[in-house]
């Protein structure tokens, strides 16, 4: 399935199928579905019988049952470790590095996989493709391995690189992909995504920025639960116990239902700050963008703000959020933050 936004893209790529470059650069925000798109153009050149309408792969012939079923040999997944299991669940052939410990960078031994698997001859003379997400995941040493294939790339070998920050790959590497620049879904496309949706994935919509795929994951990760728990916590005035509640923050991270979510610090404080960042649009006469549903609930808390208050906090939390993988002190780190809201909060607006 392409998603409607997508869908000029996708039919660019069918129209240029017998002109694609050895390697494209798909860039934009995470969220798109840049990925699926990768995955819908490797499977119509796996396909022996392409859809004349839709140009989507059949899904029938020896190819797609060979893809669908994570064996086709011509596909290969070049993923970090840490994301392999997700990759292996959606199937192809993915250059993994046996037992060594889980990596969440994309390691120069992959790429060698990669390098040796491309030197046999593809299957049924189809093409090959080689899916790289996500392309800023490698790291200096593992991008010159794979600058390598794109300078010499094997007959019928198509790259397809996806990044949501490309500026951190070599410019070498860049320089060697055809871009694709993918930008925000227009408001129609995000408008009709969510009116068959309830409130909770409408909610994960906007806190998503506007990125239906990003919205979904959250969904599907259960994080709505964690969204209503973060806004009946930080949405009251004056604002909470800033000790009381990093310590029930605190557990609420440690817990098993935040764990299964995929609901760490790193995640709490980019809530923080896209909810200082409401506060401050507000306070300079903007419009909400990240929590809409508490709109009546921003404004109140806005009005009372200075805005050097809230551009302190926001730059506070931007400081904060460079250390929160990897705190020192967990419980610190929340006391610091929210001592930090609750000033923004009690500086009254002039």
């Amino acid at each position: 399935m392409i998603r409607p936004w997508l869908e000029p893209a996708w039919r660019r790529l069918v129209e240029r199928e017998e002109r694609l470059p050895h390697a494209m650069l798909f860039a934009g925000p995470g969220g798109l579905g840049k990925r699926e798109l990768a995955e819908e153009l490797a499977a119509r050149l796996l396909c022996v019988a392409p859809d004349t309408t839709s140009g989507l792969a059949c899904g029938r012939c020896g190819g797609c049952q060979l893809r669908l079923s994570g064996n086709h040999p011509d596909l290969i997944r070049l993923v970090p470790e840490a994301d392999a299991s997700e990759a292996a669940e959606e199937g192809g052939a993915d250059a993994l590095a046996g037992s060594r410990a889980k990596s969440a960078q994309i390691l120069i031994a992959q790429v060698r996989a990669v390098q040796e698997a491309l030197t046999v001859t593809g299957h049924q003379g189809s093409r090959r493709v080689t899916i790289v997400d996500p392309a800023e995941a490698m790291n200096p040493f593992t991008a010159n391995a794979l600058l390598k294939l794109l300078e010499e790339p094997p007959d019928g070998c198509l790259f397809v690189l996806v990044s949501a920050a490309p500026a951190q790959l070599l410019p070498t590497i860049r320089s060697r992909c055809q871009p694709w620049q993918f930008g925000y879904p227009e408001a129609a496309d995000v408008q009709q995504w969510g009116a068959s949706r309830c409130d909770e994935d409408r909610a994960l919509l906007a806190l998503s920025g506007g990125l239906p795929l990003a919205a979904e994951r959250l969904g599907a990760r259960g994080q709505g639960a964690m969204l209503a728990r973060f806004v009946r916590d930080i949405g009251t005035h004056p604002a909470p116990d800033p000790l009381r509640l990093a310590g029930q923050w605190e557990g609420w991270l440690k817990s098993k239902e935040a764990i299964a979510a995929g609901f760490g610090v790193v995640e709490l404080v980019d809530w923080m700050q896209r909810w200082v960042t409401d506060l401050a649009t507000l306070r300079l006469g903007g419009r909400v963008r990240y929590f809409p549903a508490q709109q009546d609930r921003l404004a109140a808390l806005a009005s009372q703000l200075s805005i050097a208050a809230v551009s302190n906090c926001y730059n506070e939390f931007v400081r904060i959020r460079r250390v929160a993988r990897h705190p020192l002190n967990l419980r610190l780190m929340l006391e610091d933050m929210l001592l930090r809201y609750a000033r923004a909060l009690s500086d009254a607006r002039p």
